[in-house]
């Protein structure tokens, strides 16, 4: 894992809060490696190591909590009925396939993060153009992020009802690193996110803590 970063935060909240027993190793300047890339050829975080897997390791937030939540029986965090958990997948692929996008081009270049390849922080277009492309990213984050207020939550406290479920986890981390750019989060996403830290606890304090203290750092470097 790697603490500064929101799509690790997501694995490390839920193993927390599940009560699944690990064990963490920080993975900052090693994931070029060859002994990490023998294992993942992607050379990504977050990464759990399981003797049940078919290769032994497994990447990607989202498949990881799935993964773990079918093992485990985690019912509370990821639904067995079919339609309720055809939603909870249905919210993370629209966050990972569309408002993750936009707030990795809002907020990437702030963090100093590379970008995507093919993204426009990887081409030789004129630095105006890059700023324009972000300013782009920032203006189309309300949509998706209503459509998580209006449709997914649809009144409820969470996606997943009374209690959190794996794509609240993901959107809620999601969501932390929009504080590198001051983003102006509506009201129901600053009470959505406080209920979250209030229901897990410790368990997503924690991370998130990681996570602060990174922006913190690098909004204190540019103000330097």
């Amino acid at each position: 894992m790697l603490k500064p970063s929101v799509n690790n935060m997501t694995v490390r909240v839920f193993a927390r809060a599940a009560g699944l027993d690990h064990a963490e190793t920080d993975a900052w300047g090693q994931t070029r490696s060859p002994e990490y890339m023998a294992r993942n050829p992607a050379h990504l975080t977050p990464m759990i190591e399981d003797k049940g897997l078919p290769r032994g390791v497994l990447w990607e937030s989202c498949a990881i909590m799935q993964y773990l939540s079918n093992k485990h029986g985690l019912e509370k965090f990821y639904p067995k009925a079919p339609a309720k958990r055809a939603m909870i997948d249905s919210a993370m692929f629209y966050l990972i396939g569309t408002l993750y996008p936009y707030v990795a081009r809002a907020t990437y270049p702030a963090l100093g993060f590379p970008q995507y390849a093919g993204e426009v922080g990887h081409s030789d277009a004129h630095p105006e153009r890059k700023s324009e492309a972000q300013k782009a990213a920032v203006a189309a984050i309300a949509e998706p992020l209503e459509v998580f207020h209006s449709f997914f939550r649809n009144g409820k406290p969470f996606i997943g009802g009374k209690n959190p479920s794996i794509a609240d986890i993901r959107l809620a981390a999601t969501l932390e690193f929009l504080a590198v750019i001051n983003y102006a989060l509506p009201k129901w996403a600053k009470e959505y996110m406080a209920a979250m830290e209030k229901k897990l606890g410790k368990a997503y304090a924690g991370p998130a803590g990681d996570v602060r203290g990174y922006i913190a750092h690098v909004k204190s470097q540019a103000n330097a």
